[in-house]
């Protein structure tokens, strides 16, 4: 939910933030749901190309861990 949440704060719908990344729409949208999980790699991609800090994600991720 952390990155949608951030995509529709920068008022960027999947195809634009898939665009950004070179990927396709469906990348974006597995990605939101759960279905596909990212490596460090691609959480910075996705923040720059939505503008926001990787480390909010990793601070979010850390305090949710126990969840």
């Amino acid at each position: 939910m952390f990155l949608i949440e951030k995509r529709k704060k920068a008022g960027l719908t999947q195809t634009e933030v898939a665009s950004k990344l070179k990927r396709y729409q469906s990348f974006v949208a597995s990605v939101e749901t759960g279905q596909r999980k990212l490596d460090v790699v691609q959480l910075i991609a996705f923040a720059e190309a939505i503008g926001f800090d990787p480390r909010d994600a990793i601070k979010r991720m850390m305090a949710t861990k126990d969840d």
